[in-house]
């Protein structure tokens, strides 16, 4: 088959010396395929499961919307994949139809994640769970396997265990050769004492507070050279639980899933007790990681360990208090100043734990530029190709302190918000277009980032593929 190549993909690839990396496309499963695996792997009868999941569209539209709440149900995407463009369709579900389109699209290698395998991350019967995540990380070691020098296929690995995603890793990673894997920082766990209300739950987290220590999944992680990628959303709580707009659920859900992950392994101190990791944010841009490293840092500044005494209770000079009363209140409260004890009580008691006082103590961050580190060096942050604030990734005027975060581009390709795959690189490259990247930036933005993601968690990480002998020494064992 013939394509119709595109002038302006063309002309930006003549303008660069460095190759595109899609740190964030998507494949979409060939889901008959997907079920007879499972069948090998789990039995026909987890299967009714899965098949619950595939006519999941049909069943929603019987439950009245008055029981929606009662049952944690949210309108979710409908019609999310390519229909009237047909030849896109087809290329996200074969992989050789993509491999032979990827010049055409102006992309040298590309990482392929989950589509329906997505569910592995939120699915909350263990059984089916861990039993798709077998199947779904086959099917892809599998069918992908003639195109691993340009396409990478993500495993999908389940975290609502530490045990689960141990064991996940070694199937995927250990036994099927998958290099890089998508986790979850956000789990959906059924409130204690409701579980019998289906929608009853709460969103814990990998890091901070949460029900399970991870660090083994971590050490694990560092183990294998695999830099946790983490591709939940966040419809279906907080306030994106519309019972009838997909639209009103979607806007912001990545980056308040992303935010919520970043925020408890930063919290939680994991950054930097396993500081050869890295850790990347998919599709939530970059805009909500500015505003989360500034408030951090805000209130780093304001609530340390030492900075935290300012508010001490203690410290309060009554004597000075009650005089500044007696001069200055008006008359009705003159007149009770014999409660005042009951004024200062509340948002400042005397009684607080002490040693429960610092509330970074378990980030292992003793300073602003622990954080800064952090940031700059482990955390990297999904931008896709049409999102204008993918600039403010590069523009130092803005973070704290002159910080660069890392933004790394994401196409999305397969997926309803990419109309047309020939179109990502040149939306991308709009930026640069508009004097808000220069050269510079763009190649950190579409390669040098993501080989710093990729290859600074495992040297070996590009060897034996496409761009290997394009990438710079210094960059591929950085």
């Amino acid at each position: 088959m013939n394509f119709v190549r595109s002038d302006a993909v063309a002309a930006i690839k003549r303008r660069l010396d460095h190759p595109v990396i899609d740190a964030d496309g998507h494949l979409v499963e060939y889901l008959p395929l997907v079920r007879d695996f499972l069948v090998e792997e789990a039995g026909p009868d987890v299967a009714v499961g899965f098949d619950r999941l595939v006519h999941g569209s049909e069943f929603m539209r019987q439950v009245p919307r008055e029981k929606k709440r009662e049952l944690g149900l949210s309108r979710t995407a409908w019609w999310g994949l390519p229909a009237r463009n047909t030849l896109d369709r087809a290329t996200a579900m074969l992989p050789e139809l993509l491999y032979r389109r990827l010049d055409e699209l102006g992309l040298d290698y590309a990482l392929l994640y989950p589509t329906y395998g997505l569910v592995v991350t939120a699915l909350g019967e263990d059984e089916l769970r861990c039993a798709c995540a077998r199947a779904f990380n086959r099917y892809y070691a599998e069918v992908y396997a003639e195109y691993r020098d340009r396409l990478e296929p993500v495993a999908a690995i389940p975290m609502f265990t530490p045990a689960e995603a141990l064991a996940e890793l070694e199937h995927a990673v250990v036994a099927r050769g998958l290099k890089t894997g998508m986790f979850s920082g956000v789990i959906p766990r059924r409130v204690p004492g409701a579980e019998a209300t289906r929608g009853a739950i709460y969103i814990d987290n990998v890091g901070h507070d949460g029900e399970h220590d991870y660090d083994p999944v971590w050490r694990r992680c560092a183990e294998l050279g695999i830099a946790p990628s983490f591709h939940a959303g966040g419809q279906g709580w907080g306030t994106r639980v519309s019972r009838t707009n997909y639209v009103f659920n979607h806007i912001g859900n990545f980056a308040a899933a992303g935010e919520a992950a970043c925020r408890g392994l930063v919290l939680g101190g994991v950054p930097l007790r396993f500081p050869a990791l890295r850790f990347a944010f998919l599709e939530g841009g970059v805009a909500w990681a500015l505003n989360f490293y500034s408030d951090l840092l805000g209130h780093y500044e304001k609530r340390n360990r030492d900075a935290i005494a300012h508010y001490d209770p203690r410290l309060l000079d009554r004597a000075q208090l009650e005089k500044l009363f007696r001069e200055h209140a008006p008359a009705a409260i003159r007149e009770r100043l014999d409660r005042l004890d009951e004024a200062l009580l509340m948002l400042s008691d005397p009684q607080e734990d002490r040693a429960a006082i610092d509330e970074f103590a378990d980030s292992g961050a003793a300073s602003a530029e622990d954080f800064r580190g952090v940031f700059e060096r482990q955390l990297f942050f999904g931008c896709e190709a049409d999102d204008p604030m993918n600039a403010l990734a590069f523009e130092p005027r803005f973070a704290p302190g002159g910080a660069r975060l890392r933004a790394v581009f994401a196409s999305d390709i397969g997926h309803w918000d990419v109309p047309d795959v020939r179109e990502v690189l040149p939306e991308a490259f709009e930026l640069v277009e508009a004097g808000l990247l220069g050269p510079d930036d763009f190649r950190a933005f579409v390669c040098d980032n993501a080989v710093d993601l990729l290859a600074g968690a495992n040297p070996r990480f590009f060897d034996g593929t496409a761009i290997a002998g394009a990438l710079e020494p210094a960059a591929r064992t950085r």
